[in-house]
């Protein structure tokens, strides 16, 4: 089976960005073994402290963000890293050509149960010489990504990630600590019965979602003419790895608990990556009203509404909304 640095070089991908990704990737695993030491490693339960987003940190959100931070700022090739746990960017090398996002470990809420968390990252070049620490550098919209992808903890450890040139999935080879080929190519389903979304959320929806979920729920009855499952992980990675591999629909739309924030993701570590790849394995992405990846950030912890998925049934919520 190929290993990540043979299908990095078979795909084209240069030196230095192949670097940046080895160096995620090192950090990944070494988040992979203390997930797996759970309770052993003393990284279960939260911290005291709140991130910028205003939400309480736990252990292993502290410990991911340093790993990964760590590591990418001693890397030669990149300019400056930003993270969702961090309130600034963080310069890297003056010269270095590349810029990395990444959500340290989304879905951390599922930590202390054991159900499955991931790390999710975003590479961009830089177009400037603006240095690292100004998140200036960062602010460009998602088609500008050369990267992008997320590891999924699991049951096994897998990395699913994008080079513009389709979709591949890896997994952990625990045995040789690598990352190798095991599904090439993946696609998306253009229909699907399933969606996925925290209905405890459905007073603050818009008309146009809620009524969308309204005749979901309607089933065969309905103006839809089909019956749908509905699933939901509290984890944006698990969600979309489901769709990924049998098809499916997730959405964390605009809601009015917070008229000041457009949505509950962020653009940059979520938003953008996540419709990267979707986007590359044949299916869609939208904010319910424009591509997500058109969205043009003003700040480096923009919200955004996401609707992603199978290909037609997010044509048919984009329509809710016209």
């Amino acid at each position: 089976m190929k290993r990540l640095i043979k299908v990095l070089a078979a795909d084209g991908v240069n030196s230095e960005l192949e670097l940046v990704i080895k160096d995620v990737m090192v950090a990944c695993k070494d988040i992979a073994y203390k997930l797996g030491q759970g309770e052993l490693a003393g990284i279960l339960g939260a911290t005291e402290d709140e991130n910028v987003q205003g939400e309480t940190q736990k252990m292993l959100d502290v410990i991911s963000n340093d790993l990964l931070k760590d590591i990418l700022v001693a890397n030669p090739y990149v300019r400056g890293v930003g993270s969702e746990e961090e309130d600034y960017t963080i310069a890297g090398h003056a010269d270095g050509k590349y810029l990395v996002t990444f959500d340290p470990l989304d879905g951390s809420s599922n930590i202390d149960v054991n159900l499955s968390v991931g790390t999710i990252f975003s590479i961009l070049e830089a177009q400037d010489a603006t240095p690292g620490d100004n998140q200036e550098v960062f602010l460009q919209n998602g088609r500008k990504q050369v990267a992008a992808g997320y590891v999924l903890y699991g049951p096994s450890t897998l990395l699913v990630m994008t080079t513009g040139k389709g979709v591949n999935l890896f997994t952990l080879d625990t045995n040789v600590g690598e990352f190798v080929l095991t599904k090439e190519g993946l696609q998306i389903p253009e229909d699907t019965a399933e969606f996925a979304i925290n209905m405890s959320n459905q007073r603050f929806w818009e008309p146009e979602m809620k009524q969308y979920i309204d005749d979901c729920l309607q089933g065969e009855e309905g103006p839809l003419g089909k019956r749908y499952n509905m699933r939901w992980v509290a984890s944006m990675v698990a969600e979309v790895h489901r769709i990924l591999i049998r098809g499916g629909i997730f959405m964390y739309p605009y809601d009015s608990r917070d008229p000041s924030k457009a949505g509950k993701l962020r653009l940059m570590y979520e938003g953008n990556p996540m419709s990267m790849i979707v986007e590359q394995a044949g299916g869609a992405s939208s904010t319910g009203r424009m591509d997500i990846m058109d969205v043009q950030p003003d700040g480096i912890h923009d919200r955004v509404p996401v609707v992603l998925g199978s290909k037609n049934e997010v044509a048919k919520v984009v329509a809710y909304h016209k």
